[in-house]
């Protein structure tokens, strides 16, 4: 489960993607109405460049949240198809969600899951 401790809310369930493939394909060829989910990718350590993401046959807008280590988020936006994104400051982890979800998360705030 995602919490969001700055507001004391559940936000929704979450998967974890942790092979190489999982973290490769992530939501590529998926259905929108199947998306009910946030997927969460651990890059390993901060960085700009290693915490970027594609959206190469994502053929609906997701919202994507990056978090630093401490899981404070430090970007959040929502992408497109056939576009790159990357934090505007170092991220750790990667929370892909459905864009209904927007509102509930912003800058500053500390996840948890």
């Amino acid at each position: 489960m995602l919490y969001n401790e700055t507001t004391k809310k559940m936000i929704i369930k979450t998967k974890h993607a942790k092979s190489h493939l999982q973290k490769a394909i992530g939501l590529m060829f998926s259905c929108k109405k199947k998306f009910d989910y946030g997927l969460i990718f651990d890059m390993g350590k901060e960085s700009i460049i290693g915490s970027s993401i594609h959206m190469m046959f994502v053929f609906y807008p997701i919202f994507v949240v990056f978090l630093n280590e401490d899981k404070v988020v430090v970007d959040a936006k929502v992408a497109k198809s056939w576009r790159f994104y990357s934090p505007k400051f170092p991220a750790r982890y990667v929370l892909e969600l459905p864009t209904k979800f927007k509102e509930k998360i912003k800058e500053g705030e500390r996840l948890v899951f």
